[in-house]
């Protein structure tokens, strides 16, 4: 099935905060079953990126509510490959989890098709959703992606994300230069640190990453917004325009996303307690004034929505990735 426009964000339906806390399951509660030790979370990036902020930070609200340890895991490597291996082989039992962004998806119908299926995990729980921005340093000539596309028309330009070809920023990359009649060349990089390092250092021209790794560059002044790729501006920078203020037609539901995996076979009352108490921990004062300053969007699928949202997800990955050249 090829969806030719899918609002992702209808994918991850949202509830209030009051109904999260009481949609809390008597079931989950019940089993008493999880967990029964440390919780070790394996990541596909390396340190200090969006999604390992997100994880860190939420695990300070996670870790008193379940009375357990959470070990974080930096696993990068193989466009998540490396992640994705050790969470597979782990013990259904709930006690080692992964946090996916769409680049498990994406590799799952490109780069590492083949290797790993969606059947090979427990899809648990989605938690946030946030938009990719195109960023430059401070000090370029380029302000604005009509600038961008006019420079791409003179000279190569180097644009650095998460990830190989491919990628969810990859595909955001490919939507604009599509809409702009340009190339672009692609840098991978394992972590957002890396991509601000490089573009700092002047080995890329632009850089690609969600607000929260790339926030504290913003604000002090030493990279500057070309766009965001999304429906809206993001909160408190609205001198970043989105690409479709910039009269450029992309899919504005090709957002990023961040879910809780685990291996395949976890019993569902094990996943719906898992999912119930990461949903709880994000109603954490602490948490939610990160996730505020940080542009993104809570999101409150439990296992079998996100089960079915994930097939779906899927479908709108394969369909962006033939759109982009990447596969047949």
């Amino acid at each position: 099935m090829i969806l030719k426009t899918n609002n992702l964000k209808s994918l991850t339906k949202k509830i209030t905060v009051t109904m999260c806390a009481a949609v809390i399951s008597v079931s989950a509660l019940a089993a008493d079953k999880w967990p029964t030790g440390p919780v070790t979370i394996y990541m596909h990036t390396k340190a200090g990126g969006s999604s390992d902020i997100f994880i860190r930070t939420l695990a300070k609200a996670l870790e008193p509510q379940i009375k357990q340890n959470i070990i974080v895991v930096n696993s990068p490597g193989g466009g998540g490959a490396a992640q994705m291996s050790r969470v597979r082989s782990a013990k259904p039992d709930g006690q080692t989890l992964g946090i996916n962004t769409l680049t498990a998806f994406t590799g799952m119908v490109d780069n590492l098709k083949g290797t790993f299926a969606l059947d090979d995990f427990s899809w648990i729980a989605t938690t946030q959703e946030d938009q990719n921005l195109m960023f430059v340093r401070a000090d370029s000539d380029i302000n604005n992606l009509k600038e961008l596309e006019g420079a791409a028309k003179k000279r190569t330009i180097n644009v650095g994300g998460f990830g190989p070809i491919g990628s969810t920023q990859f595909i955001s990359m490919s939507m604009y230069a599509q809409a702009a009649g340009i190339d672009l060349n692609w840098v991978a990089f394992n972590s957002t640190p890396d991509i601000i390092a490089a573009l700092l250092g002047g080995h890329i021209d632009v850089g690609m990453s969600s607000l929260g790794g790339a926030k504290s560059f913003f604000d002090a002044g030493r990279i500057k917004g070309l766009g965001v790729h999304g429906m809206t501006k993001l909160d408190g920078y609205d001198n970043i325009q989105t690409f479709s203020d910039q009269d450029y037609k992309v899919d504005n539901s090709w957002v990023q996303l961040r879910g809780v995996f685990g291996p395949k076979g976890i019993p569902k009352d094990i996943q719906e307690q898992i999912s119930d108490a990461f949903h709880k921990a994000m109603l954490d004062k602490d948490y939610q004034e990160y996730a505020r300053n940080s542009g993104v969007i809570d999101s409150w699928l439990g296992p079998d929505e996100y089960t079915a949202a994930a097939k779906r997800i899927s479908d709108l990955a394969e369909y962006n990735l033939k759109r982009a050249g990447v596969i047949k």
